[in-house]
Formats: C-alpha cells, structure tokens, sequence
C-alpha cells in the first residue's frame, strides 16, 4: 500500500502520490443534451486532459484512469470502435503536451485484444514519453481487476509447477509483484464521477486501502477545481490502515 504522500495542497496537508479515476458519465452527458453518446466521449477527453495537467502541476507522481474494461468490449461494435479511435487519436494528440509537461505514459491491460494498428500506435506514444520524469499517467485500457488477478494467479501457478515458488511462501507481495500495476504505488485516492456507488471492477486489490470519493458530476463537466476538491477531502481524512487514531498519533 503506498503511504508516501509527501506533497502538499495548502499548509502542511500530504496529498495522495497515487490517484485512480473511474470516469463515467459520458453517455448519460450526453444523453442530457440530446446528443449522441460519441459527444460525450469527445467531451471526456478535454477532461482527461485538464485533469492530468492539474494533477501534473500538483505533484501527484501516478494517476490512473479507467479508459476502457474488458466488458466495454460488449458494447455496440460502432461506439466500441469510436471509442478505441478517439483514444488512440487522443492520446497521439496529445503526446507533444505530455513530453513539454514532462508526463510519462503508460498503459495496463489486456492489451492482446486491442486491434494492432491501435496498439502500436499507442506503443508508440509510450516509447515517445519513456525518459519523462513527472507524473506516471496510466491509461488502464481493455482492463478488469478480474481478468488481472486470474493472469496473477496463473504466473505464480507456473512458479509453483515448475518448482521456483513453494505454496508457503505464497504473500501477499507475492501477488502484488505479479499484478500488471507491480511497477506502482498502491493508490492513495479513487474518485469516482456520474455518481453510481460501485467500483466496478477496478483495481479490486490495490484499493483495499484507498480513501474513496463519489461525486455525481459526469465525467465532462469534471473541471480541475472538483478535482482540488477531491485532494481536500482526502487530505482531511485520517489514514489508519486497520490502526486505532491512538496508534496513528502515537507513530507521528
């Protein structure tokens, strides 16, 4: 679990090295507006980028964003497909900004069932920002928690057949280590916009500690002061990880 929150957003208040961002809303945006769902992607992805620059000048080290999971795969083929391209076409636009910002890209998934022209270019963009030292912002693309913790259970099952792990020594680093987000923190924060009051099959193992915040504005109108917002009230909950307060005092 990451605990290492050391940057502040006023006085002396940590705020969180990792946030994780459920994006939803788009389509019910849209729909508010008479316009079709694609409009409402399009719109999200201004948020996207208004929010990685607000995070980025924060001092926020990691910031995942829930792009597309593996049950969007189940929707109807023509938004799967302009989804994917406005994506691919989004991030490529927006390469040259996250290198002049010094942000890193990267992208955690079931990156197999992306198509292979969307994939490389995507690659591509990631080769692109590789020596950027600021913000890691991590695109979890074609991802479940599920599909990622059935991958982890199967590389140690391997470790175990071939005789390199012995079921004893299974922890849960040992887990964590095979996850596709081994390389990064735990996150600190999940914000959760449009309201509805579920996870969603994200990050189920790395949020057993995450500070939760719901908020019902969709995802397009998610603007950088909401997202201030949301590192507040972060910064004024107490993190006690199964502590008592009296313990957490006591170790300051």
């Amino acid at each position: 679990m990451s605990t290492d929150s050391k940057n502040t957003v006023s006085g002396s208040k940590p705020i969180p090295a990792h946030v994780a961002i459920i994006m939803d809303g788009n389509g019910r945006w849209a729909k508010q507006r008479g316009l079709d769902r694609s409009a409402g992607h399009v719109e999200g992805v201004n948020t996207v980028r208004r929010i990685t620059e607000a995070a980025s000048q924060m001092g926020i080290r990691f910031l995942t964003l829930y792009t597309f999971s593996t049950e969007n795969w189940n929707r109807p083929k023509a938004e799967v497909y302009a989804l994917m391209s406005l994506v691919v076409m989004a991030i490529e636009r927006e390469t040259p900004d996250l290198i002049k910002n010094n942000v890193r890209l990267r992208m955690i998934g079931e990156t197999d069932r992306i198509p292979a022209e969307a994939l490389a270019r995507l690659n591509q963009c990631i080769e692109d920002t590789s020596h950027c030292t600021g913000l890691t912002l991590i695109l979890a693309l074609s991802y479940s928690s599920r599909w990622e913790i059935t991958e982890a259970a199967r590389k140690i099952a391997r470790r175990v057949a071939d005789g390199t792990l012995a079921p004893e020594d299974i922890s849960a680093d040992t887990i964590s280590a095979n996850l596709a987000t081994a390389e990064f923190p735990d996150p600190d924060l999940l914000i959760r916009t449009g309201g509805d009051m579920r996870v969603s099959n994200f990050l189920l193992w790395q949020i057993a500690y995450s500070e939760l915040y719901v908020t019902p504005t969709y995802w397009p109108d998610f603007g950088a002061g909401q997202f201030i917002e949301a590192i507040d009230a972060f910064c004024g909950r107490e993190r006690r990880f199964g502590l008592t307060s009296e313990q957490i005092n006591q170790a300051l």
